[in-house]
């Protein structure tokens, strides 16, 4: 993996990840602009949750025309995000962010009632590029091209880890318009906080409390019994394990772990990074191919925070998708938005098989 990294008309950076050496020059003859500044966090105190308040927002594109789209290369009569007239992987700073750099000195306040003060919204936040081609899916890449993305993620992880007002780094992609995607060209998002999202506490106190009892990672002894149970399997390789959990949420979800624990992306080893291509690409196969339709999905990077919990929170890719048939969807209704309680129309074994049963 080559990277190459170009100064923005508006002073942000943009990285170029090629697969081969390729000379990158091309200038942002956009004419510069202002950054927008940093939004608040502001402390819920009936949850202890921060909350982004990043009003600046409003004015992203959203859903623009094929030869408006700011992800393509540049080319006559669109001066794109990407000044170059073709890439492979690009990655650059958000030019909305939720969250941003904050100022010199900057820390999350301890939660003190009413009086919490409220402070910038400190973070980072990159749009990832997965292919020049406006048409496609992430799916749908070549495993070389899959590849290249993964050899960005680790890469991402490892620089934004740096960040001393950094706390989590989520790597994460939105596909199709029922999960709420503004840009339809195939691309996915890193968002890096400067606090725990509630997610990642209660994960990372289930996962430290199964630690201390039992003496390993929750993650190894759930595989384990995926394994060993066998039919939430979806499908696997020598590094790598795709299933539905054995709780699921959603009515197809498909959790992809690497068979030895691993805290996050930067720590994945070569023989790991290789084997993602062929099960990622798999799996999103076999999602598509249930109902024979694009299905939305969320996939997630789940990982170990920065700075803590680096030996019990493991590693893994989580596909969410809300269809539930062809012309329907789940709905996060009454007990799932307002009470955090799922249920679920449908077993996981039952979503298993159905993913299993797809002819590639």
């Amino acid at each position: 993996m080559v990277r190459t990294d170009l100064k923005m008309a508006d002073g942000r950076t943009i990285f170029y990840y090629d697969n081969s050496p390729v000379t990158r020059q091309a200038n942002d003859n956009r004419p510069a602009e202002d950054r927008p500044g940093v939004g608040e966090l502001r402390l819920d105190l009936l949850t202890n949750e921060w909350v982004s308040m990043a009003a600046h927002r409003q004015t992203r594109a959203f859903l623009p025309p094929k030869e408006l789209c700011p992800l393509c290369p540049t080319k006559p009569g669109l001066d794109s995000e990407i000044a170059d007239s073709n890439y492979q992987v690009v990655v650059f700073e958000n030019r909305s962010p939720s969250l941003a750099k904050p100022k010199t000195g900057w820390k999350l306040p301890a939660n003190n009632g009413i009086e919490t003060e409220i402070v910038e919204a400190a973070g980072h936040c990159e749009v990832i590029c997965f292919t020049d081609h406006h048409e496609g899916s992430f799916g749908a890449l070549p495993e070389s091209q899959i590849k290249l993305v993964m050899d960005a993620w680790i890469d991402r992880t490892k620089e934004i880890s740096k960040l001393d007002y950094v706390e989590h780094i989520f790597p994460f992609e939105n596909r199709g318009e029922e999960v709420g995607v503004t840009l339809n060209h195939p691309h996915g998002q890193i968002y890096a906080y400067s606090f725990l999202p509630p997610r990642v506490e209660k994960m990372l106190a289930a996962a430290t409390a199964y630690k201390a009892m039992h003496g390993k990672p929750l993650l190894t002894d759930l595989i384990a019994r995926e394994i060993k149970d066998q039919v939430r399997i979806v499908c696997e390789n020598a590094e790598w394990i795709a299933y539905v959990p054995f709780a699921s949420r959603y009515p197809f979800e498909i959790h992809v772990a690497p068979k030895k624990f691993v805290p996050d992306l930067a720590e994945l080893s070569e023989a790991q990074a290789a084997a993602f291509p062929a099960i990622a690409k798999e799996s999103l196969q076999r999602l598509d191919g249930v109902f024979g339709i694009d299905m939305a999905y969320i996939a997630s990077w789940h990982q170990a925070p920065v700075r803590k919990g680096r030996e019990v929170l493991g590693l893994h890719w989580q596909i969410t998708s809300i269809r539930r048939q062809p012309g329907k969807l789940k709905y996060l209704a009454g007990s799932e938005s307002a009470m955090g309680a799922f249920i679920m129309d449908m077993k996981p074994e039952q979503s298993a098989a159905q993913l299993r049963e797809v002819k590639l």
